[in-house]
C-alpha cells in the first residue's frame, strides 16, 4: 500500500502535476489507481497520464492545487499482479549477448530462454523510441548491466536486457542493451493503423514465448 508519506506531488507548469514515488511497484500501484478512479469517474479532468519509472505525470488538470491535495490524503492498494492484459512475444532465443548474459546468470547459454521466459513481466512505462516497453518482472538476481560500449544499431525485434528491465526494440536504433534473442515480427509492436499504435503500453502484462519451447 503507498499512503501520501510516500509521495511527493509538485507543480509541473500551470496546468500539471509530477507526482514522485519511492520505486517501480509503487509508481505502477499508483498509476493504477489513477486509471481505476478516471474509470469510475471520480478523478478530476486530467488529459494525460504518463507513468515513469518512479514518477506520473499528470498533464492538462483544470485545478492542479485542488488535484494535488486530494492526491496526498489518497491510500493507494498494492497493484494486482495478474490483472491487465496479456500479450504473448515469440522469441527466438539467438542474441550476439546470450552467452554474456548466461555467464552473468551463472548458467549455460542453453538455459537463459527457459529462465527468461519463465516470468510474466508488465510495462512499467515507454519511452526511448514509439512502442518500447520497459518491462518490470525479472528477479533482482538476473539484473544485468549495460553494455560497456553501446551499439551503433540494433536491428528492430531485438529482446533485450538492461539492469531490471526487458524490453524488445520496435525499431532499428542505437542501443547498449544486453541482445538476447529477436522476435521473428516486430511489426506488431508500432501500428499506426491501430487505434492504439504501441502494442505495449503500461499495465500490459507480458508473457515471452521461446520459438520451439524452452532447452
Amino acid at each position: 500500500m503507498t499512503d501520501s508519506r510516500s509521495l511527493d506531488v509538485r507543480p509541473a507548469g500551470r496546468h500539471a502535476l509530477l507526482v514522485e514515488l519511492p520505486d517501480a511497484e509503487r509508481t505502477a500501484a499508483f498509476h493504477a489507481e489513477l486509471l481505476r478512479r478516471r474509470a469510475a469517474g471520480t478523478l478530476p479532468p486530467v488529459e494525460e497520464i504518463v507513468p515513469g519509472a518512479r514518477t506520473v505525470l499528470l498533464d492538462g488538470v483544470a485545478r492542479p492545487g485542488e488535484l494535488a491535495r486530494r492526491i496526498a490524503a489518497w491510500d493507494v492498494p498494492a497493484h494486482p499482479s495478474d490483472t491487465g492484459g496479456l500479450v504473448e512475444i515469440p522469441v527466438r532465443y539467438d542474441g550476439p549477448d546470450l552467452a554474456r548474459v548466461a555467464e552473468l546468470w551463472g548458467v549455460g547459454a542453453d538455459k537463459v530462454a527457459a529462465r527468461h521466459s519463465s516470468y510474466t513481466y508488465r510495462v512499467a512505462f515507454c519511452g526511448f523510441a514509439p512502442g518500447f516497453g520497459y518491462l518490470t518482472g525479472l528477479p533482482p538476481e538476473l539484473h544485468v548491466p549495460r553494455r560497456e560500449t553501446p551499439r551503433t544499431r540494433v536491428p528492430a525485434g531485438a529482446v533485450a536486457l538492461a539492469g531490471p528491465y526487458s524490453a524488445v526494440y520496435p525499431r532499428a536504433t542505437p542501443g547498449g542493451w544486453q541482445l538476447i534473442g529477436t522476435m521473428p515480427d516486430p511489426t506488431p509492436l508500432w501500428d499506426l493503423g491501430r487505434e492504439e499504435p504501441a502494442l505495449l503500453t503500461p499495465g500490459t502484462r507480458v508473457r515471452f514465448v521461446a520459438e520451439g519451447g524452452t532447452p
